[in-house]
C-alpha cells in the first residue's frame, strides 16, 4: 500500500463546494460508546459502495464523522463527468491535528480518485493528486492530512463512482522516532493493521556486509498465470552466492495463491506473502457456488522467495514471475534480488561430521 503525505497549500480565491446533496448515508448513526474525552478516539470504516436501495443498510460511525453524502456532476466545458463523495468531520475530543485516510477502490487508469479538503468558508485547502497507479486492479491508497481548519473531505472520481468501495479514517498522534545513523534512512510511518512500508528499490546496486542488492524493475508490471503474461528479468553474477533472495510487491493477490517463481527455466515454487492482520479492511472475500470463500488482498503486499543457489549460474540468470494459478491477473513492482557472499567478518559454524 502506497503512503502519501499531502503538502498543505492554499489556492488564491475561494472555490465553492456547494453540491446537490444526494444522500448516500447522511446523518450517520452514532456508535454507542462509554468513552470519555481522555480515552482513545475511535476509528471509522465507511462503506461507500452503491448498494441498491432495497439492500442498503444504515451504517454507524464515531461522533466525529458527521455526515456522508454522494453527488454526481455533469460534463461542463469539456471536463469529464465525475462523482463526489463528501465526508464531513468534526474535531474529536483531545489534541488531534492529523488524520490518516485510506481509500479502497478499483484502480482503473481512467478513474483514478483524488482527495480534496475544504475549510468552513468553502475554500479548497489541499488536493492529493491522483491516487493509485492505474494497474486496473482492486487496491487501496493512503493519505495523511493535516486537519487544521479542515471540515470537509471530498473523494472525486471520474465516472459514476462505482469504483469506490470504502474509506478507513483514524486520527494520528506523534512521537519521537530514532533510527540507526549508518544505515539508509527511510520515512516509515506505522499504518494500521501492521502493514509494511513500501518497498524501496535502489537505483544503483548496493553492497553491504557482503550482500549485494540489485533492482530488477521498480515500475509496476502486469502479470498473469501463464508464460505469455509473465514478468521476465535477467541479472548477471560473477560468483556463486551463498544465499539469494527475490523480493517484490504484488497487487491484489489471492492470499492462498501467491505468485510462482521460475529461475533459469525451473519452477522453484511460490513466493511467501507478508500478510497484515486479518482485521485489515483490505481483505475481500469471493464466494463460489458449493465452495468455501476465498480471499484476496486489495492492495500491495510484500512477497519474498529464497532462490536455491543451485539454480543459479555464473553469468546471466533468467527469472520469471507468474501470478498464482488461482489469481487470473495481478501486478508486481519494486522487484529486486539480494545475493549474500562471504566477507571478512562472515559468521558461521563449522559442523564436524558424525
Amino acid at each position: 500500500m502506497l503512503l502519501r503525505i499531502v503538502v498543505l497549500f492554499w489556492l488564491i480565491g475561494a472555490t465553492s463546494f456547494a453540491l446537490a446533496q444526494v444522500a448516500l448515508n447522511n446523518g450517520l448513526a452514532q456508535k454507542e460508546s462509554t468513552a470519555t474525552a481522555e480515552s482513545v478516539t475511535e476509528n471509522a470504516w465507511i462503506d461507500l459502495r452503491q448498494h441498491p436501495a432495497a439492500n442498503s443498510r444504515p451504517q454507524s460511525a464515531p461522533s466525529w464523522v458527521e455526515a456522508v453524502t454522494m453527488a454526481p456532476t455533469v460534463e461542463i466545458n469539456g471536463a469529464s463527468a465525475k462523482t463526489v463523495f463528501r465526508i464531513r468531520v468534526a474535531q474529536p475530543p483531545g489534541d488531534y491535528q492529523v488524520l490518516f485516510f485510506r481509500l479502497f477502490f478499483d484502480d482503473k487508469p481512467d478513474a483514478r480518485p483524488q482527495l480534496v479538503a475544504w475549510n468552513e468558508l468553502g475554500t479548497q485547502v489541499l488536493r492529493s493528486g491522483e491516487l493509485g497507479s492505474g494497474v486496473g486492479l482492486p487496491t487501496s491508497d493512503s493519505v495523511i492530512i493535516p486537519m487544521s481548519g479542515i471540515s470537509t473531505l471530498d473523494i472525486e472520481v471520474p465516472g459514476d463512482g462505482k469504483t469506490i468501495r470504502g474509506a478507513y479514517l483514524d486520527w494520528m498522534t506523534s512521537s519521537e522516532v530514532v533510527h540507526p545513523l549508518n544505515t539508509e534512512h527511510r520515512d516509515i510511518i506505522p499504518e494500521p493493521f501492521s502493514s509494511l512500508p513500501p518497498l524501496h528499490s535502489p537505483e544503483q546496486d548496493l553492497e553491504h556486509f557482503g550482500t549485494v542488492t540489485a533492482t530488477l524493475a521498480s515500475e509496476p508490471i502486469a502479470i498473469g498465470p501463464d508464460a505469455q503474461h509473465s514478468a521476465a528479468f535477467q541479472f548477471g553474477i560473477e560468483e556463486q552466492p551463498l544465499l539469494a533472495l527475490l523480493t517484490f510487491e504484488v497487487a491484489s493477490p489471492r492470499i492462498d495463491s501467491p505468485p510462482e517463481v521460475y529461475v533459469n527455466g525451473e519452477d522453484v515454487g511460490a513466493a511467501t506473502l507478508m500478510l497484515p492482520e486479518l482485521a485489515d479492511p483490505g481483505y475481500r472475500g469471493e464466494a463460489e457456488p458449493l465452495l468455501k470463500m476465498h480471499f484476496e488482498y486489495t492492495g500491495w503486499l510484500r512477497a519474498q522467495k529464497l532462490i536455491p543457489v543451485s539454480n543459479l549460474k555464473v553469468g546471466t540468470n533468467d527469472v520469471i514471475i507468474l501470478s498464482g494459478a488461482a489469481s487470473s491477473t495481478s501486478a508486481i513492482r519494486g522487484t529486486q534480488v539480494q545475493l549474500k557472499y562471504r566477507w571478512e567478518k562472515f559468521d558461521y559454524l563449522l559442523q564436524a561430521d558424525h
